[in-house]
């Protein structure tokens, strides 16, 4: 849920990046971390173990302008995706006003991803948001990789709710910003609306 600090006129919206280990959710925030203009981005904060895993989470801070008078950031998390992790995930997502969902599109990551999906729709609903009405993208990562599954498949599977979908290489960039300024407008058009 958005934060607004009516003394200093500023809204604080969440966007999480949920999806399993290594299906590229820090990779996006490092691409937007060095892509977007540094006056407008604050310092990436990683919690990584040894292998450069997710340990907590990421966290990176994005001034994204004025609305109605109003100074808007942006705070992009990502969550661990690691099984293990399901408590930090469940606190990392609340409070969210957005999630992109960053799917692996390698073919034997399928289970995996569905698994993830259900997961995250599952706390949604914990949380009083159904999954239908709750702003949700999705992306289809690692598009370069051999063996990744036809989109239509990655729609059929984990796309129930119709959401907006891009397809993505966030190791190049491809998909991150597109995926991005539809997160950020749905989260802004979901605050126009509370």
């Amino acid at each position: 849920m958005s934060l607004i600090n009516m003394a200093k006129r500023e809204i604080n919206c969440k966007i999480v990046y949920y999806g399993i280990g290594l299906s590229g959710k820090t990779t996006n925030l490092h691409y937007i971390h060095k892509t977007i203009d540094p006056r407008d981005v604050g310092e990436m904060v990683s919690i990584d173990t040894e292998t450069e895993r997710t340990l907590y989470f990421d966290l990176l801070p994005l001034e994204v302008g004025r609305v109605h008078g109003f100074n808007i950031r942006l705070q992009l998390y990502t969550v661990p995706g690691q099984v293990l992790y399901q408590q930090t995930r469940i606190s990392v997502l609340k409070g969210a006003d957005c999630v992109v969902f960053v799917a692996d599109s390698q073919a034997n990551k399928l289970q995996e991803n569905i698994e993830s999906f259900n997961e995250l729709t599952e706390q949604l609903r914990r949380m009083s948001k159904q999954p239908g009405e709750f702003p949700i993208v999705l992306q289809w990562n690692k598009r370069d990789l051999p063996n990744i599954l036809p989109v239509p498949v990655l729609e059929q599977y984990l796309n129930p709710y119709r959401g907006p979908s891009f397809e993505a290489v966030a190791v190049a960039g491809w998909g991150v910003v597109e995926s991005l300024k539809v997160a950020m407008n749905s989260t802004l058009r979901r605050l126009e609306r509370a």
